[in-house]
């Protein structure tokens, strides 16, 4: 009989899906406390995500404190998480600062459309280029001797060759 050690509970990875899932779909909608709360479902159900890879728990993971025949929990998915939990924390205040400064401006923390977005979505639904293209113009002209048009911005006058103006 094959015993399997490391397979995680199904609760534990229906709780990741469900987590990560309602975090996604909170991000997706346009206020700011809307894609708070998904943001934080999110990082929960990547560090449950991470705590069920890290595999079952055992002895602290330091050298000599546990007996030989027991195993040492991971500790690469403990200090994951605890990045994690950190780095979510100060992107938490972060979204709360933007959320309770638009709510001062605008009274409404919903994310706007920025303007630029509208503008290359219809010239993209015209199939249209979003860009002029100044090189695109065709020219007699070589690279070489554009390139003599080119001048350097140190004046040569006070300077000896190969001598900086400023030493």
């Amino acid at each position: 009989m094959i015993v399997l050690e490391n397979v995680p509970s199904a609760v534990l990875v229906l709780a990741v899906g469900v987590l990560s899932g309602t975090g996604v779909y909170l991000m997706l909608e346009r206020p700011l406390t809307r894609i708070l709360l998904g943001f934080i479902l999110l990082s929960n159900g990547v560090n449950l995500m991470l705590l069920v890879a890290g595999g079952r728990a055992g002895a602290s993971p330091i050298v000599g404190s546990a007996p030989a025949d027991e195993p040492m929990s991971d500790p690469l998915a403990q200090a994951m998480i605890l990045t994690s939990i950190v780095i979510t924390l100060g992107l938490t205040a972060f979204i709360l600062a933007l959320s309770y400064r638009s709510w001062q401006l605008h009274g409404h923390d919903e994310v706007a459309d920025d303007v630029e977005d509208r503008r290359v979505a219809r010239a993209a639904a015209l199939n249209a280029p979003a860009y002029t293209d100044t090189d695109a113009d065709e020219t007699d002209e070589t690279l070489d001797e554009q390139a003599a048009e080119v001048h350097d911005e140190v004046d040569s006058d006070d300077t000896e060759p190969g001598r900086r103006a400023d030493g």
